[in-house]
């Protein structure tokens, strides 16, 4: 008869890699139940996204305020677009943004809902609050770019208007189009959400044994260079719009760092804690 301690291990071990058929059907029952979980976030993504098509004006006059603001007081400007399909286009855009952005908490169940059955309590405890965390940090550095970064650098871009002095010069007005307007918006929300998730990612790789503080710390030169290498690659070839990431993500590297020192104490203290109850 087998005791309670040997039935623990042997949960804990897993099933028994001698057991083909118990196998291949907990392969087809993981791929059942995947199919089905990708099936319940498209069809919620699809129907995100036919509300947020209906509200796309709206949606694209929320990105345009901070524009709006700059411009605060000239009734005369304007957004233009030059092709028949250009706004439709970009409406659909701009309700695949909004739809990504507002169905992700659904994904995040779906994903949830998926691994949870296989996860150990431990571990679904280490996994769960990186996941809660993923779209907060998104929307923080979303609303930093958009309530900070977005004002300042709309005001130096449209400095460089030129108003005729005088017989012989002409006006040099900016008139956006909608197209080019929206990308650009969004390639700064994504750029600074994305790098907002740097504390994220760090962590899973602290938690897994990839990364060390004592790493992290030494390698915080290269880091640095590689924070202002992606904010050149990322946001406008202007110094403001650069430096307005580079900071932030030299910041959450920092952060990073604090956040990995606590995961290896935590691991350092569990390792302790296991090592006096063998003894």
């Amino acid at each position: 008869m087998t005791s309670e301690t040997e039935t623990d291990e042997l949960n804990e071990s897993g099933p028994d890699e001698n057991d083909g058929d118990d196998k291949k059907m907990s392969i087809i029952d993981h791929l059942t139940e995947l199919r089905k979980r990708m099936m319940y976030a498209a069809i919620a993504f699809v129907v995100v996204f036919l509300v947020c098509f209906y509200f796309s004006n709206t949606f694209f006059n929320f990105l345009v305020a901070p524009l709006a603001d700059v411009w605060q007081g000239d009734e005369n400007r304007r957004l233009i677009f030059t092709a028949m399909h250009e706004k439709f286009f970009t409406n659909i855009k701009v309700a695949f943004f909004a739809a990504a952005f507002l169905a992700f908490p659904i994904f995040a169940v779906q994903i949830w809902m998926f691994v949870a059955p296989g996860l150990y309590k431990n571990e679904k405890g280490a996994f769960l609050p990186f996941l809660i965390a993923t779209p907060f940090l998104f929307f923080a550095g979303g609303a930093f770019v958009y309530y900070f970064v977005m004002p300042v650098a709309w005001e130096f871009f449209t400095g460089f208007e030129q108003l005729s002095a005088g017989p012989g010069e002409l006006s040099i007005e900016l008139e956006p189009k909608v197209n080019e307007y929206l990308s650009l918006v969004m390639r700064l929300i994504f750029a600074f959400g994305l790098s907002f998730e740097l504390p994220v990612v760090i962590s899973l790789l602290a938690r897994v044994g990839m990364v060390t503080p004592a790493g992290l710390r030494k390698k915080r030169r290269y880091a640095i260079v590689s924070a202002f290498i992606a904010a050149a690659i990322l946001t406008p070839p202007d110094p403001l719009s650069q430096l307005a990431l580079a900071i932030p993500i030299i910041f959450l590297y920092e952060v990073s760092i604090y956040c990995s020192v606590l995961i290896w104490r935590s691991k350092d203290r569990a390792a302790a804690e296991a090592a006096a109850d063998d003894s």
